[in-house]
């Protein structure tokens, strides 16, 4: 099979080196210049979790070529509609589009695509980018899950794409495709949330005590809002999330506040892409992640004050008013503690 992977960044970087090395002929396309070219010339180098070069064929959008069986789409949602007609050009015949960014992205790129050729994917690991050719692992190995599905595209077409990234580690075709996004959804808005915020880790979000209530509400807004939408939220790598974080009483409530640095020991090292984008000075993907949470919940008619508290924070630091730092949980007010870390 063709296969591409438009928008190499941390992630998109991980999945081409471990593809490559396993004999998959893909296309790491990518539009910053000098990522391509160390790409081209030293091949992609992972490290953290996991550490081994391999060589990897990169171009730039301009230079993509056409006739790709399999798009893995990795850019941000910053502009999917039209991203998603230009990657229709490339498709070939019965190609499909492979979405594993954030969020809740496949409704959008069906309406371009048609449901047919769009899945989706939610990723069970993490990774950081350390510079062009190079990107660093930070989940564990034992940790590198796919969730698979779609509305729209053929059982036999999922499972020739489960097939190709089976290479790099599990992978779970979801029946109920909507519950394993918002498994996902919840842990970006809870944690890459709070990273975000804090400038932090996952690990030392959920290891500070006055942090951690807010990570605790951030994911039991997620569940209120599935659970208003008719939605079951699926398990994350065994952990049936919904079940052990939903709290309506004191004794639930301080088990998951307990329970927190233990779920997450497996991606404690993992910093958030968003906080990546703003250490850059770059606009995050805060309307995809904690932003989709708020628009379902008044859709649905859920309060979401914690999630919209996070998106107000991402566009003070997005403003340049505030930095991503642990001074900010002072702007939860009586959510927590005032104070620093």
């Amino acid at each position: 099979m063709k296969l591409c992977i438009f928008g190499t960044g941390s992630m998109g970087t991980i999945l081409g080196a471990f593809l490559s090395r396993a004999g998959q002929e893909v296309d790491l396309v990518d539009s910053y210049t000098e990522h391509v070219e160390a790409l081209n010339r030293e091949g992609a180098r992972v490290v953290g979790a996991a550490e081994f070069s391999t060589p990897v064929r990169a171009l730039s959008p301009d230079r993509m070529d056409s006739g790709y069986d399999v798009v893995f789409l990795m850019t941000k949602q910053h502009d999917n509609r039209a991203v998603a007609v230009k990657l229709a050009e490339h498709l070939a015949p019965g190609g499909v589009v492979c979405t594993m960014q954030n969020g809740l992205p496949e409704r959008a790129l069906a309406e371009v695509l048609g449901a047919d050729r769009v899945a989706g994917c939610a990723l069970g690991w993490g990774a950081t980018f350390r510079g062009p050719g190079v990107s660093e692992l930070t989940s564990d190995p034992d940790a590198l899950s796919f969730h698979l599905g779609s509305e729209g595209v053929s059982a036999q077409k999922l499972e020739e794409v489960a097939g190709i990234l089976r290479t790099m580690g599990e992978v779970r075709v979801e029946p109920n495709f909507t519950g394993a996004r918002w498994s996902k959804l919840l842990i970006n808005a809870a944690l890459s949330g709070m990273s975000a915020v804090l400038g932090a880790t996952f690990g030392e979000a959920v290891a500070n005590p006055r942090s951690r209530v807010i990570v605790q509400r951030l994911i039991k807004e997620c569940i209120d809002v599935a659970k208003a939408g008719g939605i079951r939220i699926e398990p994350v790598q065994g952990k049936d999330v919904a079940r052990l974080f939903d709290y309506r009483g004191p004794v639930k409530r301080a088990f998951g506040f307990l329970l927190l640095p233990f779920a997450i020991r497996k991606h404690r090292a993992l910093r958030a892409s968003m906080l990546q984008d703003l250490e850059k000075g770059r606009l995050c993907e805060i309307d995809a992640i904690n932003g989709a949470v708020c628009a379902e919940g008044r859709r649905l008619g859920v309060a979401t004050p914690v999630n919209d508290r996070v998106v107000a924070i991402i566009r003070l630091i997005e403003a340049g008013e505030r930095d991503p730092a642990w001074a900010n949980l002072a702007l939860f007010g009586r959510t927590v503690a005032v104070g620093g870390k």
